[in-house]
């Protein structure tokens, strides 16, 4: 088998154990009787998340003008550094932190899964400090045959500094980050019932193209 077969394998084996733990979190939380109406609901009809991309030549100078122009009032200086091993508790804080906030399943990420996610080869994680503490993070992935895809794999920022433009900061890196690269087309996945992000990622010119379901059938092993 190729390398680029088991890479892709490597990957897909990640996203499986993450979302197979959640799935099993439900049902435990079911067999207890303590399952919640959303819990129920993703049980037996998956988690819908929506496909969104956005063509780099699409991100004009003008418009990453325009984004900079409302937010520079709202966070004076952010500085973006390419995380290293020893920021990873860091972003295990934000990430634990930010997904309290949001509308979508949560359940708290563990170190060793960040440590998996953070030594696969075509990922890259960018944190963003603010008043000299780490605000926000995003992780960046590479997919496609030629990996010609950059993917918003995750995008956190501490509650503190939500709403404030942090999060824009960090989609304006990430755009730069992939577009160094010379890729063709940026995506990412909101869950459905997550308005809050959904906005926030229609708001950078990303377009809906697709939807995808995960069950709990699709990550058993």
């Amino acid at each position: 088998m190729c390398a680029k077969k088991l890479d892709l394998r490597k990957k897909i084996n990640l996203k499986r154990k993450a979302l197979r733990t959640y799935f099993l979190h439900i049902e435990e939380d079911s067999q207890k009787g303590e399952v919640s109406e959303l819990q129920r609901e993703i049980l037996e009809e998956g988690m819908v998340y929506l496909q969104m991309r956005l063509p780099i030549d699409k991100i004009t100078k003008d418009f990453e003008n325009s984004l900079k122009e409302k937010i520079e009032h709202k966070i004076f200086h952010a500085s973006i550094r390419e995380a290293t091993k020893n920021d990873l508790t860091s972003v295990q804080d934000i990430y634990n932190k930010a997904w309290l906030t949001s509308n979508t399943p949560f359940r708290p990420i563990e170190k060793d899964t960040l440590k998996k996610i953070f030594n696969d080869p075509d990922t890259v994680f960018l944190i963003a400090k603010v008043y000299g503490i780490d605000g926000g993070f995003v992780i960046l992935d590479f997919e496609g045959e030629n990996k010609e895809y950059g993917v918003i794999a995750g995008l956190g920022v501490l509650p503190r500094f939500q709403g404030k433009g942090l999060g824009t900061i960090l989609g304006l890196a990430a755009w730069n980050y992939f577009k160094e690269k010379g890729l063709e087309e940026l995506r990412c996945e909101v869950y459905k019932d997550n308005q809050k992000s959904y906005k926030f990622v229609k708001g950078l010119n990303f377009e809906e193209f697709g939807k995808k379901i995960y069950r709990k059938e699709d990550f058993e092993l």
